[in-house]
């Protein structure tokens, strides 16, 4: 999409404070109008928000195809742009105002949404008529109870547009998003499973575009479990950053339309993540809807000419999942085990040469009891050379409704493992208030090219792990523990008072006894 130039007119957003107010202000009338969680009042929010941008960006096409004499044909006609039927002057708008009592909200039911959601069935439609559909298709009808709200929601989404955010001191409206969908990930939203802490993300991107020497344009990034599209937009803005002001023409028109890959099962969030990576500057996210275990698809539109493994892969598969006999049948290690089969598929998944950053769970690396989890870990090392992993605290993925004790592992596929290096974040506490933080990271980044030892960081080799099973778990030798610094005195001096006490305790049990 081109470049939003400053408006002329529209109400412009001075601070963070005034535009996240308004974001906010939205979400308040769909939460009073019966859109209660955030799971609820996010899809909702998402399809208005990117039609409005969508609308803001189609304009600035047009005029500047007008300019240099090139023929422009919009993905939206009128009524059915924002500026017809949303915006408080639009057309459409001010005829169904001025008639019947309710033929506003008749006209998004029944009009506006079919016809959008129709979109991809049109012959030729193009890959952003297809993405719009996408992003509607679990919409069928709004979920704001009254007109009445819904304009005031479509007002207050009508003045958040990008023209108007100065970003010198402002995020831009796809870190606006992000604020949405992290309010989603929060415990108690059900939305969380679907949510990668942020910092965990842009550690896990930095690792693997620093190991591969950069990002290099015409290169593919796959997360085959993409949830709200966290890693791929991350890896969007990695690449951007680092380049700055040296890409060409064509080779942003590459990474913002063959670069980026996923897969995601979840009706709800599917809509979700292609608006989120939209707003982000992936104008083409390839996301394949359905169940990446079974190949079972609800919806492959938009994963024509997709390539078959890819050169950078990103990920964080569900916690404990269990998949039944659909899924096994299509791995050679057969388990019911979900994460163990998504690491099986992203080892398939991966171009020779090809590295991955993925998270898994505790049990995942040191279980052996079980075969297909043992052999697993052995393909992995025979296939793969895993470089690094790194034990996240405990606590990390609480927000997501998941407790369970976490991992990152790093592996480039093509040459087998001969050792692999650890370092340990286990010990450091976090919550709610102390999440963990990118800082954290800054030790383990220093070591990294070295693969150095310290207080948090060891090698292991391929023969001490064969000799455990293929444990993988990561315990720290170089880790100092707080030892008892109590003299052989003081303790006695503990023992004959903790004596004492219970000799006490006994005499009273007996006295009441008698």
């Amino acid at each position: 999409m081109a470049e939003i130039v400053p408006a002329k007119n529209g109400k412009r957003f001075a601070s963070q404070q005034s535009l996240d107010a308004a974001v906010w202000g939205a979400c308040d009338i769909l939460r009073r109008s019966s859109v209660k969680g955030a799971l609820q009042y996010v899809p909702e929010l998402s399809w208005m928000l990117f039609l409005r941008i969508l609308d803001e960006r189609e304009t600035q096409e047009a005029e500047y195809a007008a300019a240099s004499g090139r023929a422009f044909t919009p993905s939206l006609s009128a009524p059915y742009r924002w500026q017809d039927w949303a915006a408080p002057s639009g057309a459409k708008r001010v005829a169904l105002q001025a008639g019947a009592l309710g033929a506003f909200k008749a006209f998004v039911n029944d009009d506006l949404l079919p016809h959008l959601r129709g979109l991809r069935d049109r012959p030729n439609a193009t890959p952003r008529q297809q993405v719009i559909s996408q992003i509607v298709s679990g919409i069928e009808r709004t979920r704001v109870d009254t007109e009445r709200n819904l304009l005031d929601v479509l007002d207050r989404v009508d003045a958040i547009n990008e023209a108007n955010i100065d970003t010198t001191h402002i995020f831009p409206l796809s870190q606006v998003f992000e604020g949405l969908l992290l309010k989603m990930g929060e415990k108690g939203n059900d939305g969380g499973q679907f949510f990668t802490p942020r910092e965990v993300i842009r550690a896990m991107v930095r690792a693997v575009m620093t190991h591969t020497n950069g990002f290099k344009i015409g290169r593919t990034v796959y997360d085959p479990c993409c949830g709200t599209g966290g890693f791929l937009a991350q890896a969007y803005k990695y690449v951007r950053d680092a380049a700055g002001d040296d890409l060409t023409g064509p080779q942003l028109d590459t990474l913002a339309h063959d670069t980026f890959y996923g897969r995601e099962v979840d009706d709800v969030i599917y809509p979700i993540t292609l608006a989120n990576l939209v707003l982000h500057g992936i104008d083409t996210p390839h996301i394949w809807h359905g169940n990446t275990l079974t190949r079972n698809p609800t919806y492959e539109g938009l994963w024509q000419d997709a390539p078959g493994q890819f050169d950078i892969i990103l990920t964080n598969p569900p916690f404990g999942g269990k998949e039944g006999k659909e899924a096994q049948i299509n791995y050679s290690y057969r388990t019911s085990a979900t994460q163990v089969l998504f690491l099986q598929q992203v080892i398939k998944d991966l171009k020779p040469g090809g590295t991955c950053g993925i998270v898994l769970d505790e049990g995942v690396l040191f279980r052996t009891n079980e075969s297909a989890f043992a052999d697993t870990k052995r393909w992995l090392l025979d296939e793969c050379d895993l470089w690094a992993i790194v034990s996240l605290p405990g606590g990390v993925f609480t927000a997501a409704g998941a407790g369970v004790k976490t991992n990152l592992l790093f592996f480039t596929k093509g040459t087998s493992t001969k050792s692999v290096w650890y370092y340990d974040l286990s010990d450091i506490k976090v919550g709610k208030k102390t999440p963990l933080t990118l800082d954290r990271f800054t030790s383990f980044f220093d070591l990294l090219p070295s693969k150095g030892d310290s207080e948090r960081s060891w090698t292991a080799t391929r023969a001490e792990i064969e000799a455990k099973g293929y444990d993988l778990k990561a315990v720290n030798p170089n880790a100092k523990g707080e030892g008892d610094t109590r003299t052989p005195s003081e303790l006695l001096d503990l023992i004959e008072a903790k004596g004492r006490e219970v000799t006490e305790a006994l005499m009273e049990l007996r006295a009441i006894s008698q």
